[in-house]
């Protein structure tokens, strides 16, 4: 793919900077509003540019979240190869810098593509199927946090306070958990009637469940996280991309550091494979005696319990790959 132009774009909620990098200078840079109107007189400016054609040229932005849904539909729409990169990549991959304002950091952003053009990846959409899924799983994720919110301290202090203020306080949340907990339930029911509208989602769902501690949650997190086993189509990039993967840290014979996890990981799937662990070694079965047996070894158990998380989401991409549900009777045999 033969690039003449790199176009980098810092998305903020109310405004896009826009800085085109030709290889040499900055040949143009301009703002507009985040939205369509803006965007539009954006890419009419820009393919005024000499001799520029969208197919020769990438879009890179960082990942903001909702800010950057609109501007991903537009370029998309208007057939511009889009790169879309996590923000902490490009800005360690800056060095040391000095000063930051929008400008600059569209300058950077087109300067860190045309450094990196052959590490090129291009962005698709996912399903509006996927959209949708996102949406609610997001949602579902505030409703549970808001209600631990109200619930939790008022368990907590059960014990400490008078029996009479406590039954009041109870009392006061009454409404207020019922009514979350009915939008839960309704949310939960969307969930599920979305997965079994679509044959593909509900034949991955049926996959997955199938394994000891995977549950709906954790399923519908990889599902998001992987693009359908598109994006990450390899169990060890998953491991990292959840931040249950160990990395050696050293550096000659002075820094010997721990073996350890990183901490640049998306933190909702590794909470959600920690809590699928936990339910796994509470079941009967290998992975319980996987667990008892390294713990009576003197293992470390966060160690022993992070090697479980491992080993669930090779599971996972076992069933994927092969197509067929989890067999926890299943017995290898010697060639």
């Amino acid at each position: 793919m033969d690039i003449y132009y790199y176009i980098g774009i810092d998305v903020s909620k109310a405004t896009l900077d826009w800085a085109v990098f030709d290889g040499k200078l900055i040949v143009l840079q301009i703002q507009s509003p985040n939205s369509e109107t803006g965007i539009k007189a954006a890419l009419k400016l820009i393919k005024a540019l000499p001799g520029f054609c969208p197919k020769t040229s990438v879009s890179c932005c960082e990942h903001t979240g909702i800010y950057n849904a609109l501007i991903l539909q537009q370029l998309f729409g208007a057939s511009f190869p889009v790169w879309l990169e996590s923000s902490l990549q490009i800005k360690q991959a800056g060095g040391l810098q000095r000063g930051k304002s929008d400008q600059i950091d569209a300058q950077r952003i087109a300067e860190y593509a045309f450094r990196f053009r052959d590490r090129l990846r291009l962005w698709q959409p996912p399903r509006q199927l996927l959209q949708d899924l996102t949406s609610l799983s997001a949602l579902r994720q505030r409703l549970l946090l808001v209600r631990s919110q109200l619930q939790q301290p008022i368990n907590e202090q059960a014990g400490f306070s008078d029996p009479k203020r406590q039954k009041q306080l109870v009392k006061n949340c009454q409404a207020s958990l019922k009514a979350i907990n009915a939008d839960l339930e309704n949310v939960d029911q969307q969930i599920t009637q979305l997965i079994q509208d679509d044959d593909q989602l509900k034949e991955l769902f049926a996959l997955m469940t199938s394994i000891p501690g995977i549950g709906m949650a954790t399923a519908t997190e990889v599902i998001l996280a992987t693009d359908e086993f598109n994006a990450i189509t390899d169990p060890k990039k998953l491991a990292c991309h959840a931040g249950v993967a160990p990395f050696e840290y050293r550096s000659g014979t002075s820094i010997r550091g721990k073996t350890r996890v990183s901490q640049h990981a998306r933190k909702r799937l590794k909470s959600l494979f920690h809590l699928a662990a936990m339910s796994a070694i509470r079941a009967k079965g290998e992975l319980q005696d996987y667990y008892r047996r390294k713990v009576a070894e003197g293992k470390n158990k966060m160690l022993v319990l992070n090697a479980i998380r491992n080993k669930l989401i090779h599971r996972i991409y076992a069933v994927i790959r092969r197509g067929e549900k989890y067999d926890k009777f299943y017995r290898y045999t010697l060639a």
